[in-house]
């Protein structure tokens, strides 16, 4: 009944030809700022970049993006039909319970995710506050930042309960990235109880409620003090609300049903069969 286009890789184009040659509408979504991951890499300009995607994109019959922020960004870069579709924490699996003892000095600001470049994680590592610091993930950057810190402590990739544990052990949770379009480990830090220290930027910006579940600064170590005063209470409760039922009814809310013509109408599908590539 419905065809959603989740990548603008070599699977995302071919489905793309394929509903285009066959006259079948598609939604799309925008998870990554690709446009500036790869000017990190490569001399590529950002309008090169963006033309591409709005190339890509301009077929969807809408475009899902994670948050109001990013929404706003691609409309000022020319996208068009783009709607909002957050994302959830499963709030079994992230707790505030059984936290491991890393025995560490405290506080113990923590940060998780995939270590590289894109993510500013020396951002993070060259904060001069008092205390330990954690990373959680593996990366291509990963060996390089160890040698580079040793008196960081770097875990390695943790899944499910076990990274919850970690989390959980934590005092603030710190997000250095500025090219995130949501940044989930966000809602995964609060669900264990952390105040966010981050930058004003998109993916904060819509997640972080300022002075409750944590503090956005354009100096990230001012951040991280005011966020340490924060209450966990405040994290979690505000982590529960965002649950992974509601983020799915919001998603297939936004199909388009291929069953409904024309094409031009603003088709919705609930609860029927789609193929997600």
């Amino acid at each position: 009944n419905a065809i959603h286009i989740a990548t603008e890789g070599p699977l995302g184009i071919a489905a793309r030809r394929w509903c285009i040659k066959n006259d079948i509408g598609f939604t799309t979504s925008y998870h990554t700022q690709f446009p500036e991951y790869l000017r990190l890499r490569a001399p590529i300009p950002l309008r090169v970049s963006y033309a591409w995607l709005r190339h890509f994109h301009s077929k969807a019959v809408r475009t899902l993006v994670p948050t109001q922020s990013q929404k706003n960004r691609l409309i000022a870069h020319g996208f068009y039909n783009v709607t909002v579709w957050g994302r959830g924490v499963d709030s079994s699996v992230f707790t505030t319970n059984n936290p491991v003892d890393l025995k560490l000095k405290r506080p113990v600001l923590m940060n998780m995710g995939r270590v590289a470049i894109e993510k500013n994680i020396e951002a993070f590592l060259n904060l001069n506050i008092d205390g330990s610091k954690v990373v959680i993930g593996d990366g291509p950057d990963l060996q390089q930042l160890k040698e580079k810190y040793p008196q960081v402590t770097f875990t390695g990739a943790k899944f499910g309960k076990e990274l919850a544990a970690h989390l959980a052990a934590a005092d603030v949770f710190v997000f250095p990235s500025k090219t995130d379009t949501f940044g989930l480990v966000l809602l995964e830090a609060m669900a264990c109880g952390l105040p966010i220290a981050a930058y004003p930027v998109t993916g904060p910006l819509d997640v972080v409620k300022n002075g409750v579940t944590g503090y956005m600064n354009e100096e990230l170590s001012t951040a991280v003090i005011k966020a340490l005063s924060l209450s966990s209470k405040g994290c979690v409760d505000y982590a529960q609300s965002h649950s992974w039922e509601a983020c799915s009814s919001v998603f297939a809310a936004n199909m388009f049903d291929n069953t409904k013509q024309p094409k031009t109408e603003d088709s919705h599908i609930i609860n029927q069969s789609f193929w997600c590539l």
